[in-house]
C-alpha cells in the first residue's frame, strides 16, 4: 500500500453520496447490471438496491470483481420493502418510466436525497412500481427509437445528478459515517488482511494517515 494509493481510496470514500441511490427492478441482464454498479461507482454512490427476477430468467448473482469491489449491493424481495425504507429516511423516488405525467430528467432537483429507480430491460417498471413512486422521469428522444438501453439512460440521470450536486458543493464534504468510513478504508486498502481478521472476529488494526499500521 503506497501513501497514494491510500489517499485515493481516502477521497472516493470522502466523496461517496450516501443520500444517493439506484435500485434496480427486476433488472436481469448481467451486463446491464454491471454497467449500471460501473456508472454508480463513477458518480459516487456507495450503496445500490436490486430486486432480482424471480421467474423466467436465471437467478442473477452479486459477485465483487470490478467495480462491484467498491459498490456495495442490498438485494430485496419486492419494491414495496425497499421504496418503504427510502421513503421513511427521506428520499425522493424517481422512476424511469413513459406516462403521461413523466417529465424531463433534466427538471429533477437532484440535490436532495434520491432514490433513482430503473426497470427491466424490455417492460420497464411494474405497474404497481409506477403507483409507488414519487415521479417519472424520461430521457428525451429525438431519433426513431423510443428509449435507451437501461445502463446508458440510468447513466444519462446519474450524471446529471452528479453535475447538479458538484455545482452545490455536496462533494466537498464526507456524509459517510465515522464507523463506516474506516471500515471501508481498512478493508479497499488491505483486503486480505481485512478478510484474516475477520475470520477470527476482531476488530482491524488503526491505521496512520499514510495507511500505515499504528504500533
Amino acid at each position: 500500500m503506497t501513501p497514494e494509493r491510500y489517499n485515493k481510496i481516502k477521497q472516493v470514500l470522502h466523496n461517496r453520496q450516501m443520500d444517493l441511490t439506484v435500485i434496480m427492478d427486476n433488472i436481469h441482464k448481467p451486463h446491464n447490471f454491471n454497467a449500471i454498479v460501473r456508472t454508480c461507482d463513477a458518480v459516487g454512490i456507495q450503496d445500490v438496491q436490486y430486486i432480482p427476477v424471480t421467474e423466467g430468467y436465471r437467478q442473477l448473482n452479486y459477485y465483487a470483481k470490478g467495480s462491484q469491489k467498491w459498490v456495495e449491493a442490498h438485494k430485496y424481495d419486492n419494491f414495496s420493502t425497499v421504496a418503504t425504507k427510502y421513503r421513511n429516511k427521506g428520499f425522493q423516488l424517481l422512476a424511469a418510466h413513459f406516462s403521461d405525467e413523466a417529465i424531463d430528467y433534466r427538471e429533477i432537483d437532484y440535490t436532495v436525497p434520491t432514490a433513482i429507480v430503473m426497470g427491466t430491460e424490455l417492460k420497464g417498471i411494474s405497474e404497481e412500481t409506477a403507483g409507488i413512486v414519487d415521479k417519472h422521469i424520461i430521457v428525451p428522444m429525438n431519433g426513431m427509437i423510443a428509449s435507451l438501453n437501461v445502463s446508458v439512460a440510468c447513466a444519462v440521470i446519474l450524471f446529471e445528478a452528479q453535475q447538479q450536486r458538484l455545482a452545490a458543493g455536496m462533494y466537498n464534504k464526507r456524509t459517510m459515517p465515522d464507523e463506516r468510513y474506516e471500515k471501508l478504508l481498512f478493508e479497499w486498502s488491505y483486503p486480505r488482511i481485512a478478510r484474516m481478521y475477520r475470520e477470527k472476529n476482531e476488530p482491524y488494526p488503526h491505521l496512520d494517515e499514510d495507511g500505515y499500521f499504528q504500533q
